[in-house]
């Protein structure tokens, strides 16, 4: 196994291991990214085939961490890294309003910025359009924050969940924030 597929089945265990975290999973369930470097295309972005779902009130992968198996995060992660090349990562988990507070006074502690994404500004001609919104979400995130933050969220969408996103630049990075603030809700 590659080491970049080493690095991405090592946070995928990191997560099914964290009871907290099924939690968070939603209903388009969880999938956890890494590009390798170069990576232009979904096709070349390592995720986990299937998703990561919950089974016996645990986190669990449905399949294995290969190339090409994500869509959305892995366009998310390609279209962040064409504005901070540092990027190479991505996660994401369920939104609500306990979630939200949560999330926020976890961004505050650790002096991180929480982006959003308003999707109720979200051009006409792409609501509802299949693989057409991405570059807009990043665009619209970086003008209201200045950057692409490590840890930001969209919200309902037509048709859509409201995630939480978290990116960074090694999936072990993600994977732990994401664990921490499992973990936090818990308390």
């Amino acid at each position: 196994m590659m080491s970049e597929e080493r690095k991405l089945a090592e946070a995928v265990t990191m997560l099914e291991g964290c009871r907290e975290f099924a939690a968070l999973v939603p209903e388009v369930r969880v999938n956890v990214v890494y590009a390798p470097e170069g990576a232009g295309v979904p096709e070349q972005v390592l995720g986990v085939d299937g998703r990561i779902t919950v089974v016996g009130g645990m986190p669990k992968a449905s399949g294995p961490v290969r190339p090409g198996v994500s869509d959305h995060m892995a366009r998310l992660v390609i279209e962040t890294r064409r504005v901070d090349e540092s990027i190479r990562a991505g996660l994401n988990f369920r939104w609500n309003e306990t979630i939200f507070k949560h999330v926020r006074g976890y961004c505050a502690q650790r002096g991180l910025a929480l982006g959003c994404i308003d999707r109720s500004v979200e051009p006409k001609e792409l609501v509802g359009r299949d693989k057409g919104s991405i570059p807009w979400k990043v665009k619209h995130l970086v003008e209201a924050c200045g950057r692409v933050p490590p840890v930001f969220y969209e919200s309902r969408g037509w048709g859509k969940e409201p995630l939480f996103f978290l990116v960074g630049p090694d999936p072990s990075g993600v994977t732990n924030r994401a664990i921490e603030i499992a973990k936090g809700m818990a308390l």
